[in-house]
């Protein structure tokens, strides 16, 4: 079972080795170096993050999301948990009561991408580089909620 929670100060660096092993795991297209350098932006912008939510499994952390506004700025589902329901719990925690979400995914993950194309995410948008600026190519996603995710009335 997947437990759902608003994450603490204490859950920083937790967060952060599961968003490592999850990249590793996943995005392969990174260098070392490039991990290394995109995990001090990770590490400086998780504590900024005003939702951020946390997955639990038996009482350890396997996964995260941050949301701002209608955007998802972080998914990330430990390596040793991926393919389990653990993102789409967190995606599902963000969803209700929203007109609509954006996320957007590295051109060269394609698990991430799969992922989001499973939700009915579309792609609106597209661009060279990431949000830093690096070369890594970001495809913009959109998702409008069906009626299953509204609030009931």
């Amino acid at each position: 079972m997947v437990w759902i929670r608003t994450a603490i100060d204490d859950d920083y660096s937790v967060l952060l080795a599961i968003w490592r092993r999850s990249v590793e795991a996943t995005h392969t297209f990174l260098k070392p170096s490039d991990v290394d350098a995109i995990e001090q932006d990770v590490a400086t912008y998780l504590p900024q993050m005003s939702d951020l939510r946390v997955a639990e499994v038996e009482g350890q952390p396997m996964g995260f999301i941050a949301i701002e506004n209608d955007t998802v700025e972080m998914l990330f589902v430990d390596a040793l948990a991926q393919g389990q329901g653990i993102g789409s719990a967190l995606l599902e925690s963000v969803l209700t009561g929203r007109q609509s979400i954006r996320v957007d995914v590295n051109e060269q993950n394609p698990s991430g991408r799969n992922f989001y194309a499973a939700k009915g995410f579309a792609e609106i948008g597209r661009s060279e580089t990431d949000g830093e600026g690096r070369a890594f190519p970001i495809l913009h996603l959109r998702l409008e909620p069906t009626q299953a995710h509204q609030p009931q009335s």
